[in-house]
């Protein structure tokens, strides 16, 4: 039995600590992200008349269904969680199309979003939803 109180404690010393060997980087629990969604599709409909719809949560927060207009961008700031597990997904709908996407994930974006003032941009198009750091280069991540 003593040895098994012998090595409950360290095993659970690491578990806690596990977290804070990636986080000691510049303080990566403290940084607040911004994350971009703008509606670039191409629009025919009337002026004021909403193309893209949005609807974006965690695991824990709702953001809402968003009815976006062209060029309209839709942002939210987020922190990453002490296990590094933070998910924000968003579900776009356009036009019959249709396409889930992860616009923030913590072990994926911690560290590409900082390059352009902690944020992560994403654009909506009629060939998929791009992504971009630096606001200049955009990568087609998720096809329609």
């Amino acid at each position: 039995m003593a040895n098994l109180k012998e090595l409950f404690l360290p095993i659970l010393a690491l578990c806690i600590m596990y977290p804070f060997a990636f986080a000691i980087d510049e303080d990566l629990l403290v940084i607040e992200y911004h994350i971009h969604i703008i509606n670039d599709l191409p629009s025919d409909l009337p002026p004021n008349i909403p193309a893209l719809s949005l609807h974006c949560k965690s695991k824990d927060k709702d953001l809402g269904e968003k009815n976006m207009l062209e060029h309209q961008d839709y942002t939210w700031d987020s922190r990453i969680n002490l296990f590094r597990t933070t998910l924000y997904f968003c579900n776009a709908r356009w036009e019959g199309k249709q396409r889930y996407f992860e616009a923030f994930k913590a072990t994926r974006d911690e560290h590409r979003c900082r390059v352009h003032h902690n944020s992560c941009l994403w654009s909506v198009r009629d060939d998929g939803i791009y992504f971009s750091n630096d606001n200049s280069t955009w990568t087609n991540e998720y096809p329609w």
